[in-house]
């Protein structure tokens, strides 16, 4: 696929899994009794490339799909969302990975992962990597779930020591530490992660994790002590995100903001986290202080969790103005963003 020329740094570039959600379009039903669905991009670094490009950052994603037309359809939708789509190559060898999601607000989500026999987003190699591109960019994202085969593993780690050796201060380097054990090889994941981890947050700036992702980085469980953990790993702002107690951040300078979470009836609690990244990457770019920033995304993070999808509930900016006024992440849809109708149900039986 021929790539545009470009003249100016993305503002972000985003490196990792990229798939097909599928979401049973009932709320409240198991996958064996749901009957329609609704299909949208999915993949964490895909979802926040979107989201920081619903608030105005010019975004690309580098990852893989398959040669099928679930992979075209991906293409498709990158482009719509506004994401540049240059470094998402496919692969003949392995179909594009689906995500299935069973619905149980508040709190339960079962995910179903189809990344079988290997995800295309795994088979990014080091060689193939714009280290130019990426070594201009104002901000970089990246994945735990990058770092969990190879070749993605050493691509991911080229990407971030060429940050590290070349990105002008003060690029945003951040690694989400995104623990998804079911997509390791092996008996001991987190064994087999941890010593990646601590390579990875060598070379990143930010660090961005729920408190049992901390701890999988770290071996500190309470958020102060994890976020302490992640400064002397190396990074020099650490962000956990605490669930219903809020989030927590603290700078390598001493800087510090803990800001509680803006409320919301949740409907699909997924895609709050990536909304929260790239509204929190468009606040560090901003210059924003740190609270400021934390509540920004916090707004952000409760708005896509009361709707059904993720990438396409990504909010505005005016959306996330309006749930900062008003208190709650309940505010109207943006129109055009495509999230079909929410059906609840009303027997929440298991």
């Amino acid at each position: 696929m021929a790539a545009e020329p470009y003249d100016q740094p993305f503002d972000l570039i985003t490196m990792g899994r990229l798939g097909v959600d599928l979401y049973p379009l009932r709320v409240g039903v198991e996958l064996a009794r749901a009957e329609t669905f609704g299909k949208f991009l999915g993949g964490s670094p895909a979802n926040v490339a979107v989201a920081a490009a619903r608030l105005g950052r010019r975004t690309a994603l580098v990852s893989r799909t398959g040669a099928d037309p679930f992979g075209t359809y991906l293409h498709r939708e990158l482009r719509a969302f506004g994401v540049d789509d240059r470094w998402v190559t496919d692969v003949a060898a392995y179909p594009t990975p689906l995500t299935f999601c069973e619905i149980f607000p508040p709190d339960h989500f079962p995910i179903h992962f189809y990344r079988h026999p290997k995800a295309p987003d795994l088979e990014i190699h080091p060689g193939e990597l714009d280290l130019p591109a990426l070594r201009t960019a104002r901000a970089f994202w990246m994945t735990g779930t990058g770092l969990s085969a190879e070749p993605s593993r050493s691509a991911t780690l080229a990407a971030l020591r060429e940050r590290a050796a070349h990105a002008a201060a003060p690029a945003l380097t951040v690694f989400d530490l995104d623990w998804r054990p079911t997509l390791w090889d092996g008996d001991t994941p987190a064994d087999a992660a941890r010593p990646l981890y601590r390579e990875a947050l060598r070379h990143a700036t930010v660090a961005v994790g729920n408190v049992e992702e901390c701890a999988i980085a770290t071996g500190e469980h309470e958020p102060h002590a994890a976020a302490r953990a992640l400064l002397a790993a190396g990074v020099r702002l650490a962000v956990v995100k605490q669930g219903p107690k809020g989030v927590l951040a603290l700078a390598a300078d001493g800087t510090a903001a803990e800001v509680p979470p803006l409320p919301v009836d949740v409907v699909n609690g997924l895609g709050a986290g990536d909304a929260f990244g790239g509204a929190l990457v468009h606040g560090l770019l901003a210059g924003w202080d740190l609270e400021r920033v934390l509540r920004h995304a916090n707004a952000a993070g409760a708005i896509v969790a009361g709707r059904l999808a993720c990438s396409s509930a990504m909010p505005h900016e005016a959306e996330i103005a309006l749930a900062l006024d008003t208190g709650t992440g309940a505010v109207p849809e943006n129109p055009g963003a495509g999230d079909p109708e929410i059906t609840p149900n009303s027997d929440r039986s298991r």
